[in-house]
């Protein structure tokens, strides 16, 4: 029987050595150029020394007028090499394959942190205004998706994750909300995937040594708006015919059947969807073992831990010995003492009851 802590095979001679990854978490401990700090070494280290079996990095820029943040890592220069490099070889160290999430902001970039104008798949007005992105925007992303990981394959990654969930750019494109394009970038569900699909067949091509993910938002929930569950699947079929390894599903919380079709669950279903050589990661609220063994017994290869994992940076270890873990709130000090810095434990004030008052 698969459980937990049978080692995951991702390519032959590349294996994981259990199936609880740690989720890409945006921490804010960057440098401002997008460099690799001491901060953020230490806490994704932490969770490798903690017994996870795959390791990813924040969403991190592949340009930067795709920056989203402050101190938000970027794989967008070959002057990240040096710190890329050093976090590999930790993460390795610690016994845990290594994946970088790449990202693109879009509408969600910020010029406050980029110096640079947003663009989108269209224009909009409103809160966050951009311009519609042209055939040079849209082609030069794809390059620098593809350059991105070539970059990571240079510092020692086992893998990368091209981010197509949240309302990123990827996810824009594939938006009905987002994109009102007319031309062979928008409008039928085809043009509409064309981004991602050219991006994941480039990325492919720039480096084939790595095991490519495409984390996705199945349907609409929070800043991914205008996406049908039906599309998603589709869209999974053709990622997994490009070359799409790994499918990591977002489902902010996994214990939830779909919206559309609430008699199904979403890791069932794509299951069904992609061949079984693709291996699927479900990541939302998994806080238990129970948790987490519900979805392999959805058919989920493999999941993806993020505010229990934040909590505690060795859960995989106190799961396999029954030891209680840090549940939310957790107390600022407990926090510090699992490896965040005081700028990460203030960002997670933002996420309601998780740092004790």
């Amino acid at each position: 029987m698969t459980g937990l802590f049978t080692p995951l095979e991702l390519r032959k001679n590349l294996t994981a050595r259990n199936r609880i990854w740690l989720a890409p978490l945006t921490n804010m401990q960057s440098h401002a150029d997008g460099t690799l700090s001491d901060d953020e070494l230490h806490f994704l280290a932490k969770r490798a020394d903690g017994g996870f079996g795959l390791v990813e990095t924040c969403a991190a820029h592949v340009a930067q007028d795709g920056k989203a943040w402050p101190g938000e890592l970027g794989v967008h220069d070959d002057a990240m090499l040096p710190g890329l490099t050093r976090l590999a070889a930790r993460l390795h160290q610690g016994g845990a394959l290594v994946s970088a999430q790449l990202f693109h902001g879009g509408l969600r970039a910020d010029p406050a942190v980029s110096g640079l104008e947003r663009w989108s798949a269209s224009a909009h007005d409103g809160d966050a205004q951009c311009r519609a992105g042209s055939e040079a925007d849209i082609l030069g992303a794809i390059d620098a998706f593809a350059n991105a990981a070539r970059r990571c394959a240079q510092a020692g990654f086992d893998s990368v994750e091209l981010h197509g969930a949240h309302g990123y750019l990827l996810s824009q494109f594939l938006s009905t909300v987002y994109n009102r394009r007319e031309d062979r970038w928008g409008g039928s569900l085809e043009n509409r995937a064309r981004l991602i699909r050219e991006t994941v067949r480039a990325v492919r091509r720039a480096a084939p040594s790595l095991v490519l993910a495409v984390r996705l938002s199945p349907e609409d929930f929070g800043q991914a708006k205008g996406l049908d569950l039906d599309e998603t699947i589709q869209v999974a079929k053709w990622l997994a015919e490009d070359g799409m390894e790994v499918l990591h599903l977002s489902l902010w919380r996994s214990s939830l059947n779909t919206t559309k079709r609430p008699q199904e669950h979403a890791t069932a279903l794509f299951r069904a969807a992609v061949p079984s050589s693709v291996r699927i990661v479900v990541a939302g609220a998994i806080w238990t073992r129970e948790d987490a063994e519900a979805q392999l017994a959805l058919g989920a290869d493999a999941v993806a831990l993020g505010r229990a994992a934040i909590a505690n940076h060795d859960w995989p270890l106190r799961i396999q010995r029954a030891a209680d873990i840090h549940r939310a709130p957790v107390a600022p000090e407990t926090l510090l003492g699992e490896g965040l810095s005081p700028a990460f434990v203030n960002y997670m004030r933002n996420w309601k009851n998780f740092v004790a008052a």
